[in-house]
């Protein structure tokens, strides 16, 4: 895919790249010669504004496509739906555990945040996150990251999300009418955006903790506004979780 439309340059004044740039024709098939590497795809959005914004409307949405063309497709089916957030902050998602801090989020022992070099998404699993009046929606949830023998607090598992039109989900609209409350503080490590508490709203059910071998009391997840969902939990034994996932498919 050739880019044709042209865009607004947006170098700050003092960029000493305003003389001239590769155009994007050119950046875009660099980047399709390098597989769309995240890592270099950050190092040029710190150069300056211009390519910055580049990043973001094209080089991390085409990552985004190369990683998870399948999900990709579907999140942006049904119209004029593109991505809730931006493609920088699901192209994020899709690489990157973002732990927890002892005072953060999840006020958990601190586990930092990581690269991850390869995650399963699953659409199947989503519907284990959601209330039986919201499995209607459409939520993609990532297997586990497990971060084993963390003292008191076990063996931790993160994962995370993220729903399709999240704008006109079923989980939305109950999170407002149960009135739920925004996090003080803290905000969506992906895209920045306030935070909801499922935990808070008692909108999780059992069959998450089956889904992902957790102590039923052990799991909180949060939905930021734009849709991107992040959580931690207490995962079994391995034999204590078999047991759990047959129960569950039973």
């Amino acid at each position: 895919m050739i880019l044709t439309k042209q865009y607004r340059c947006i170098h700050s004044a003092s960029c000493q790249c305003t003389k001239g740039h590769l155009s994007e024709d050119v950046i875009f098939l660099v980047f399709q010669h390098l597989k769309w590497n995240p890592k270099l795809i950050a190092a040029l959005s710190c150069v300056c504004k211009w390519f910055d914004d580049l990043a973001k409307r094209v080089l991390w949405k085409e990552f985004c496509r190369t990683r998870a063309p399948k999900m990709m497709l579907d999140l942006q089916s049904g119209g004029s739906h593109s991505v809730d957030g931006n493609w920088r902050a699901l192209g994020k998602l899709l690489i990157y555990c973002s732990g927890c801090s002892k005072d953060g989020l999840f006020n958990s022992i601190h586990i930092p945040g990581h690269f991850v070099y390869r995650t399963r998404f699953s659409r199947t699993s989503g519907k284990s996150f959601l209330l039986p009046q919201c499995r209607t929606d459409v939520l993609y949830v990532s297997d586990p990251c497990e971060h084993l023998d963390q003292g008191e607090e076990g063996d931790v598992g993160f994962f995370r999300g993220v729903f399709k039109s999240f704008a006109m989900s079923k989980v939305r609209k109950m999170l407002i009418k149960r009135n739920a409350q925004f996090h003080p503080s803290e905000v969506c490590p992906y895209c920045k955006a306030k935070l909801w508490s499922m935990l808070q709203a008692k909108m999780i059910p059992q069959s998450a903790s089956c889904r992902l071998g957790a102590y039923e009391d052990c799991i909180e997840y949060h939905v930021c506004l734009n849709g991107h969902m992040l959580g931690i939990c207490t995962l079994l034994p391995l034999s204590d979780s078999e047991e759990a996932a047959s129960e569950s498919e039973g």
